[in-house]
């Protein structure tokens, strides 16, 4: 007969941060055991409060599964002497296998016996193991950050406070740090008190009456439908930011959300400025209009329940007031701060110890930012507005705001821009520089924001790569990775015709004037190698295969538009309807480019021909290579493919009728070099012979 398994490990409040992987956590390693220890079981259920982590196992086996293990050992010729007595090897294996050496037998496997044990032993009862195990299970936990409390050796998140273990309606009865399992768990710091558990079934039941919700999902779904209905009878726009409601989430035990207001007046201040000082110092959820414009509101979620409610709301008015006047003094004090005077301050702020100052990385930036505009054709006004922005992209850096709150940078930069008087578009670039910040963040909306974004990410990846800072493994302290995607979004996104091999150049070029740690030539080796894994992200994140992927990086991604046209060619292709007439083109292409990987380079000569198949074949490429090559200029890749295979029945009859590998010699070469010319031109398109089917 199954029974259920209960196991809750009461704790001090556990940062919010850390409680989802614990919990996960406790989880797999339940499930891990009980497998280990083949013990059959349904469905774990996982349980997390800020004070509880918990699982029930569901239909646990009272018993392990009989086991009937068969080893291998040495070889008959290793395990037995000539005289047909056991080696020490044969002994040695069955003393480790817990057998006599009468019990040993041969078995063949790939024409040659082995000695074999079988280990047979009948399953322990499980209410036996779980002590051990589930002590065990519990001290092999880990977490970011640890800590011992008394004078126990124990290292946990938090101290343990109680523990319940319940196997059925069975006590599992160990200890840890002084605390002994039983069946009493804790309700809500204040609004509960203790209560039995008989059995693991009554579990959610018997918290749910001492004011806790331990169902994350349940609790979570409370939070969502109280915030939904609260801005749905106020006609508010609640923001729900994951990252917040994920904290939140961990923070109480039995949810209410509530609202606050706040003095419309320092609504004057940048919204971004009031939301994030809601958000990181308070972890309020701010309240907008329909147009998207803060209202002077707040909502917050209470650990408690609705008693004296509004007074709860008056003392989170009151705090959030001292913080919005952080703000605001803040705010009017960075107003008296020039660029200029910022600009000077930069001069002491270290950038890296072998890059310089912050000041020195702007003056880069700028040297990169007027390379990269004189690349794309950039000219007069427009250039002139790009070198401003990039000479003050980071300014704001110094400001009392930013130092206050840095995830503001670049967006305090835009308003104190543009209150001093810079261009519209050169404050829009300071703050737009940054983008993308994140994975699926938006990239630069104009080209001066596009063009310092630029010139700031691939100053950063140069400038680590020259001093050997290359990210290896999952290691890397400045995300030049993330740099890195960034760059390809906004080549891409902004449809800049910049070859990556350019952007290197112009980088490397910048910082060969401080000095070199390394040689350009491996900077740019490594650059090409980093940037390549990050293109193929890029072209898998459109949905496009492995194999296309391969296919069209082989020949090359310098230029990121065409790379990504080729893919969007060949994709659609590779599995739509039209699949098995492609492959067949395919097939066409892969046996032109593997007899044309023997040509020595030596071109080809039509008078030499001496088959009307290959005056054919040459008739049907030269009319459609124009047109192949004037389509990949114009990055109509699927155009230029939709020509090439054109030449299938062409090639088809041709390798029908034609000895390639003539004993003729000049013959053959010439054969060799007509197909490597043809190939040439289909390598334009893809390495095809990367395709799987």
């Amino acid at each position: 007969m199954a029974k259920d398994l209960l196991l809750e490990i009461g704790l001090e409040e556990v940062p919010a941060r850390f409680v989802r992987a614990a919990m996960n956590q406790l989880k797999d390693k339940m499930d891990k055991w009980l497998s280990e220890q083949r013990i059959g079981h349904g469905g774990i259920e996982a349980y997390a409060t800020p004070r509880r982590l918990a699982v029930i196992v569901r239909e646990v086996e009272e018993k392990q599964a009989d086991s009937n293990e068969e080893a291998k050992g040495p070889s008959r010729k290793i395990a037995m002497d000539e005289a047909g007595n056991w080696s020490k090897a044969a002994l040695g294996f069955a003393r480790s296998q817990g057998v006599e050496p009468e019990q040993l037998y041969f078995q063949e496997l790939a024409g040659v016996e082995y000695a074999y044990a079988r280990k047979s032993s009948i399953g322990a009862a499980t209410a036996g193991l779980l002590s051990e195990g589930l002590s065990s299970l519990i001290t092999s936990m880990s977490f970011p950050k640890n800590m011992r409390w008394g004078s126990y050796e124990l290292k946990f998140v938090r101290p343990i406070r109680w523990m319940v273990a319940l196997f059925g309606t069975e006590i599992v009865p160990f200890a840890l740090a002084g605390v002994e399992t039983g069946r009493v768990t804790r309700g809500h710091r204040f609004l509960g008190q203790e209560a039995t558990i008989e059995a693991p079934s009554d579990y959610k039941e018997a918290l749910r009456s001492q004011q806790v919700i331990v169902d994350v999902e349940e609790r979570q779904a409370l939070i969502v439908s109280q915030i939904e209905g609260l801005a749905s009878e106020k006609g508010w726009d609640i923001a729900i930011k994951e990252d917040l409601l994920e904290e939140v989430l961990f923070l109480v035990e039995y949810p209410n959300v509530l609202f606050g207001t706040f003095d419309p007046t320092f609504l004057h201040i940048p919204q971004e400025v009031l939301i994030t000082s809601m958000r990181e110092h308070q972890r309020y959820f701010p309240v907008l209009d329909s147009a998207g414009k803060l209202l002077p509101y707040f909502v917050t979620v209470r650990n408690g329940d609705k008693r004296s409610i509004e007074l709860v709301a008056k003392g989170n008015e009151k705090v959030l007031r001292a913080r919005l006047s952080d703000a605001k003094f803040f705010y009017a004090e960075d107003h008296k701060l020039t660029i200029d005077h910022a600009l000077g301050k930069l001069e002491s702020i270290v950038y890296h110890e072998e890059l310089g100052t912050v000041a020195d990385k702007v003056r880069r930036i700028a040297a990169i930012a007027k390379l990269i505009s004189q690349a794309l054709g950039i000219a007069g006004e427009q250039a002139d507005r790009v070198s401003r922005a990039a000479a003050i992209c980071k300014f704001d850096l110094v400001s009392q705001m930013v130092y206050e709150f840095p995830e503001l940078q670049g967006i305090m930069g835009e308003d104190y821009a543009k209150k001093a008087g810079e261009h519209v578009s050169v404050a829009k670039a300071v703050n737009e520089h940054y983008q993308p910040r994140f994975a699926g963040d938006d990239i630069p909306s104009e080209p001066e924001g596009a063009i310092v974004s630029l010139a700031d990410k691939i100053d950063t990846i140069v400038g680590c790569f020259s001093i050997g800072i290359v990210p290896t493994g999952s290691q890397d302290p400045y995300a030049l990775r993330r740099q890195a995607a960034g760059i390809v979004n906004v080549l891409l996104g902004r449809n800049l015709r910049m070859g990556l091999g350019e952007l290197y150049e112009i980088g490397i070029s910048v910082h060969e004037a401080r000095g070199l740690k390394r040689s350009a030539a491996e900077i740019r080796k490594d650059l090409n190698d980093f940037f390549s894994l990050r293109v193929k992200n890029w072209l898998s994140e459109q949905g496009n295969r492995y194999d296309v992927v391969d296919a069209v990086m082989a020949i090359g991604f310098d230029d990121l538009a065409l790379t990504a046209s080729r893919a969007a060619a060949v994709q659609p292709l590779v599995g739509g309807t039209d699949k098995a007439e492609f492959k067949s083109v395919v097939e066409a292409f892969n046996r032109v480019g593997n007899l044309a990987a023997k040509s020595e380079g030596k071109g080809f000569d039509a008078a030499l021909f001496t088959e009307p198949t290959e005056q054919r074949l040459y008739e049907a490429w030269t009319s459609v290579r124009p047109g192949v090559l004037t389509a990949i200029e114009r990055h109509d890749v699927a155009g230029a493919l939709e020509q090439l295979s054109a030449l299938r029945p062409a090639i088809v009859d041709y390798f029908d009728s034609v000895m390639v590998m003539d004993k003729d010699e000049n013959i053959r070469a010439n054969r060799l070099g007509t197909l490597s010319a043809i190939a040439s031109d289909v390598a334009l398109v893809a390495d095809f012979s990367k395709l799987v089917w």
